[in-house]
Parts: C-alpha cells; structure tokens; sequence
C-alpha cells in the first residue's frame, strides 16, 4: 500500500568551530564534524557516507561488516524533510597528547574547548551561541540541497525560575525573551538568503518534567 506524504527525521546538530586556525585545531574539528554530525546527515539527505568518514574509520579498522545491496539501501533511503536541534556550538581543540591505538570514542581523537568570554547560559552550562542556527541552516543550503526543514528544538531551560515571578504571577523571563529573539533573527537572515526552513519549534511550549531532573530546569513559555 502506498501512501501520499513526507518522510523525515530529526537530528541534533552542534556545528563545530575549531579554536584557532592552526592545521591541528581545524583537523580535529574536521573529524568531530565528520563523526558526530555528518555520520548522520549524509546517509539520511545523500544516501551515502562521506569519504571521508570512510576513510578515517578504515584508517582504524572500525568500518563495519558491509553486505551486498547496503549501498543500494542507503541510496533509496533519503529523506524528504529534516527537524534539526539546536542548543549549543561544539568548539574543538587538537589533542594536547595524541591518541594512541585504535580509539573507542569519538572524543579520544580532539579535545572541547571552552572559548574565553563566551556567553553561558548557567543553569545548563551550555553556550549561548545565536549564529549556530544561522551556520546549520546555510550549511544544509550549500552542502545538501538545501532540503525542507524545520527547527524543531531550541530554547533555554532555567533553574529556580519562581524567584522571578512578578506582582501579577507572572515569571518575568526577559532573559528568554532575548535568547528567542536573538535566535530567530539569525534565523530570518538565513531565510534571507534562500534557506528551506519552514518553521521554528520552541522547547517547550509547557514545561515538562523529566526523566533525569524533574521540574529543576524550567523550559516552557
């Protein structure tokens, strides 16, 4: 039975920005790009792998056990639409000491750099990065077709949100207000300049409790 419709999936995407433009610094971005955001988005947007992955796994010896019509699959496996999810940048540094033998996680062949002065939303200890969603959306116009999509997370989660309610019971969140606004305009200049985004997606729209921290962080309008 065949049905009318699109097919997609959502990825979590962390661009990378090396610390310096020294040749080491920009390898090791290169191969945290390579293992922890284009592992997933060139099989589903290409169909296939990039040769560089490939050849970095097979430097090692981890390209796994491929059958015959693997290649066709991927090919025929396309998808029509991406959600993507943005909170923070991924900035990356060259090992001070390289990795020896075969390495067992992505992390063991760069470093993560804390940027000096970098904005930091405190109560995730993550970085408040607005242009990262602005660098996302051209990369997929350049570099893959430039697919429908839509931001399907973003947001800024804060603990001990009640010590700004206001006379009215209202949370006065200035803070979040900011981080959305500074958002969506990156947003609109990449929309500006011919990107398929047809929507932005605000974690969360109530707050939600979870598994990990209960209500300790606050996300919702």
């Amino acid at each position: 039975c065949q049905h009318d419709g699109e097919i997609g999936i959502i990825l979590n995407l962390s661009p990378t920005y090396p610390r310096s433009q020294d040749p080491a610094d920009i390898a090791a971005s290169r191969i945290a790009d390579l293992l922890l955001n284009k592992s997933f988005l060139d099989p589903a947007l290409k169909g296939s792998y990039d040769p560089e992955l490939v050849a970095l796994l097979e430097q090692y010896d981890l390209l796994p056990q491929i059958e015959e019509g693997d290649k066709a699959l991927l090919a025929a496996g396309k998808v029509d639409i991406l959600g993507i999810n943005y909170y923070q940048p991924r900035r990356v540094k060259a090992k001070e000491v390289a990795w020896q033998g075969v390495p067992r996680t992505p992390e063991d062949l760069f470093d993560y750099y804390e940027m000096p002065g970098r904005k930091m939303n405190p109560h995730r200890g993550w970085e408040i990065y607005e242009q990262g969603i602005y660098d996302i959306l051209t990369d997929l116009r350049v570099n893959y077709g430039n697919l429908p999509c839509y931001i399907s997370e973003n947001g800024m989660g804060v603990e001990g949100e009640e010590r700004f309610i206001g006379p009215e019971g209202r949370v006065e969140d200035d803070y979040r207000i900011q981080f959305i606004r500074e958002h969506l305009e990156w947003l609109h200049r990449a929309l500006e300049e011919g990107s398929a985004c047809r929507g932005y997606h605000l974690w969360t729209f109530i707050d939600n409790w979870s598994w990990l921290n209960a209500y300790k962080n606050r996300y919702g309008f």
